[in-house]
């Protein structure tokens, strides 16, 4: 079709604007658009008429252009025509003809249209009937995990009722064969889930409540176990002891070699123990019912199936973080003495369980989780002993929660559990447990003092004997005596032997177990205080105060020599608790720890025999310094005097060890000779004559025969134990040589007097010697004719009289 253009005659119209606007509203029209611009334009100007009139203008000359169209194209539309007539003939022709083939087909094709229907009518069925068999098939599938899942629901196995759960929501539930049943499903399988949950929640919160009830007992057996242990070890080491103290002694028998034998150590598990402990006792059954971990395992496994395993773990571990919280309370109202060891023993049952759940579990708990729980369980409890021990003034009650505190940590190590902590609190208060024990053997030590009469103690069986002499060592022969047996000692000394041994124990104790290995110093430190302060201490308090007799002070000398042997008993005993050799202990032995309560109490003896024995000496008054003749058989209170050192003697010698006796005798004598030198220095002697020194003479001689007669009670040559008494009265009787010699005045010559009269003072000699000079005039005439003549004794002492003036 030729393209079409506004006509010559539109544009010729008037006016240059209305041209415009016809051209413009004929390039609308051609080009199809909307007119609708234009006749808002053309009301708004107020002027439709003009725009009416152009679109009568445009439709005329598309009139006209019209009709050249059709004068162009008249003879195309003829033929045309004609050609749709003739069409239209052919089209009856045809028409007719398809009527008699339609007729025909219909005739021929409607039995098999009849048989087509029927045979689709009975394929749909059959369809249906498919569909209907296989969600009969599905649904009695679907109906027998449901039933399953029932059944095993009504038998409380939760994991095989979600197991057909499952398998029908991963098969059936986007297969269901209905909506209802989907809907059902969509339903039921939450609530069996939710059931399930609720259902191992509540048999969860059982076992946590059965568990912790169960820990405790579990802990109980556990260390229990382990002090079993230690006593089979402390058994072990005591046949050892015997054993190589048989050794030493060379008494071994042929059995000997059946001390070492050691005994199978039953390293069963501790829950093992403890459920086979609980099965010889009905009230235990129930608490070990507690010790099945399959309610956990359980429930973790469910979990696991319900797809929650991370929220279980949180949740256990969380649980139990809040149980141990609670098993932390001390109760106020309770000592800690009595609730120690359940409190303990719950800790340890606690992570005992632990233990047992970390290597079974599966990983319900880790190790950094159990690690974590046991900083804070080992930080609490060291915060609770550190609290009750400050608080403790007994030193039995500080051993008994240490005690159990060491089998604690010895149990728990065995699971792997660092237990430094605690051991470390239990030597941080070492010291004050000591000085606790040190206070009470000081109340006992001197208990035991008060309670003692000091007096020899009897025994009359054996048993008493072996009890108090030889489980001390304190024997001084291996042959048993004959019953009833005199002790030299009171009973003081075995008083006094238990209280040390028994802290010797304690200590020991204290210290073993608890992670030192070489710890007899620390225990020989504290031995040293407990013998040199306590016992030391107050038997010289007991010396001081001075209400002691003669024969008191007798038994406690004697009881020092008693006491040395004993000390080494102590130290030997302390050894050998501790583990170490004995020639290890003897190597470092010291000086005996109670020697100024010795010294104190021989010194004490001493004083009150020489008190004794100035009692005697006030019957020096009866002497006769001027006597015509010398005495025949010495002064009186010479005989009063031998008569009681001899009565001494037979005494002193079945209490006294031979050199306390000979330290005492040679001190008593001492006195003597003090006291003689003293009675010719002593004011009341104005003067005396040879017949006095004579008389004295006699005295020492028979203090001389005194001292040779005990020469046989010292374990040295006789010669040897007379001459070292006799040393005693060697300043008496060089002063009495001195007198009864003819020439006094070899006093002057150094070597003679370094011979004869080394123990004599020039000043003493002077003041006697003048003194004898006095009477000259009638003593000296005794030794010579009276006549002008001067007597060489006196002149000799005149000489010395006025040499010794010269010196001073």
């Amino acid at each position: 079709m030729p393209r079409r253009v506004a006509p010559d005659s539109y544009s010729a119209a008037g006016g240059d604007a209305e041209r415009q606007d016809l051209h413009q509203l004929s390039s609308a029209i051609c080009n199809g658009e909307d007119l609708g611009p234009f006749v808002r334009k053309a009301f708004a100007s107020g002027r439709p008429e003009s725009l009416l009139h152009s679109l009568r203008h445009f439709a005329r000359s598309k009139e006209s252009e019209i009709e050249e169209v059709c004068k162009a194209h008249y003879q195309d539309f003829i033929r045309a025509v004609d050609d749709l007539r003739s069409l239209l003939s052919d089209v009856d022709s045809l028409k007719s003809a398809l009527s008699d083939s339609n007729a025909a087909l219909q005739s021929a094709a409607g039995p098999l249209l009849s048989s087509l229907d029927a045979y689709l009518e009975a394929r749909a069925v059959a369809r249906n009937l498919s569909a209907a068999l296989a969600a009969t098939r599905l649904c009695v599938r679907v109906l027998e995990l449901l039933a399953r899942a029932n059944a095993h629901l009504a038998a409380d196995d939760l994991y095989l009722a979600l197991r057909p759960v499952d398998a029908v929501e991963r098969d059936f539930l986007d297969a269901a064969p209905h909506p209802t049943i989907r809907r059902m499903l969509l339903h039921l399988i939450p609530a069996i889930r939710s059931h399930a949950e609720r259902k191992i929640a509540k048999e969860f919160s059982d076992w946590m409540v059965q568990i912790r009830v169960a820990s405790r007992h579990l802990g109980q057996v556990a260390i229990g176990r382990a002090s079993a242990a230690r006593q089979r070890e402390e058994e072990l080491r005591i046949r050892q002891r015997q054993a190589e103290e048989q050794s030493r002694l060379s008494l071994r028998d042929a059995n000997s070699s059946s001390i070492y034998s050691l005994e199978e150590d039953d390293d069963s598990d501790d829950l093992a123990a403890a459920i086979a402990a609980a099965s010889g006792s009905g009230a235990a059954v129930d608490g070990i019912l507690g010790f099945d971990l399959t309610p956990l395992y359980r429930a973790y496994h469910i979990h696991q199936t319900l797809g929650l395993q991370d929220r279980f773990k949180q949740y256990y571990f969380e649980n139990r973080k809040l149980q141990l919280t609670s098993d932390f309370q001390v109760s106020s109202m309770t000592p800690f003495l009595e609730s120690h060891q359940t409190f303990f023993a719950q800790i340890a049952g606690f992570f005992i369980v632990e233990d047992r759940i970390l290597r079974t579990g599966g990983g319900l708990i880790s190790r950094s989780d159990v690690d974590a729980l046991w900083e804070t369980a080992i930080a609490k409890m060291v915060s609770v002993l550190e609290d009750q021990f400050s608080r403790m003034q007994t030193a039995n009650h500080l051993l008994l929660i240490k005690d159990y505190v060491s089998l604690l940590g010895v149990t728990l190590r065995r699971y792997g559990y660092t237990v430094d902590p605690l051991l470390d609190v239990l030597s941080t208060h070492r010291d004050k447990y000591h000085d606790l024990l040190l206070s009470d053997c000081r109340r006992q030590v001197s208990e035991a003092l008060a309670a003692d009469k000091f007096e020899q103690m009897l025994m009359k069986k054996e048993y008493e004997y072996s009890m108090n002499v030889l489980s001390f060592q304190i024997q001084t022969s291996d042959i048993t005596p004959a019953f009833p047996y005199v002790a030299p000692f009171s009973s003081t000394v075995p008083d006094l032997c238990r209280i040390v041994r028994s802290f010797i124990e304690d200590s020991v104790s204290f210290m073993s177990h608890g992670g030192q290995l070489d710890f007899y110093p620390i225990v020989k430190k504290y031995l040293d205080r407990l013998l040199g302060e306590v016992v030391d201490g107050a038997i010289l308090r007991l010396v001081e105060a001075g209400g002691l007799g003669v024969s008191q002070a007798m038994q406690v000398a004697a009881n020092m020599a008693v006491m040395e042997r004993a000390c080494d008993f102590f130290f030997r005993h302390a050894a050998q608790l501790s583990g170490i050799p004995l020639r290890i202990a003897e190597r470092g032995r010291r000086e005996f720890p109670l020697k100024r309560s010795r010294d104190a109490a021989e010194e004490l003896l001493l004083r009150l025999l020489q008190a004794k024995l100035d009692d005697f000496m006030i019957l020096t008054d009866t002497v006769s310094w001027m006597a015509d003749d010398p005495p025949p058989n010495g002064n009186e209170y010479a005989n009063e005097v031998i008569i009681y050192l001899e009565t001494l003697v037979s005494t002193a010698q079945q209490i006294l060890p031979i050199q306390v006796l000979r330290r005492v005798l040679h001190g008593v004598l001492t006195h003597v000779s003090e006291k003689i030198v003293g009675l010719f220095l002593s004011d009341s002697v104005k003067r005396f004559n040879a017949n006095a020194v004579t008389g004295i003479d006699a005295d020492l001689r028979l203090f001389e025969s005194f001292a040779d007669n005990q020469s046989h009670l010292f374990g040295d040559t006789e010669d040897l134990g007379a001459n070292e008494l006799k040393m005693a009265l060697v300043e008496a009787r060089q002063l009495v040589n001195l007198l009864m010699s003819n020439h006094p005045e070899n006093f002057l010559n150094p070597v003679i007097r370094e011979k004869s009269y080394n123990k004599l003072d020039y000043k003493k000699v002077a003041t006697i010697s003048e003194k004898f000079r006095d009477s000259s005039d009638r003593l000296f005439s005794t030794f010579g004719t009276r006549g002008s003549k001067q007597n060489p004794k006196k002149k000799s002492l005149d000489a010395l009289i006025k040499r010794l003036k010269d010196v001073s």
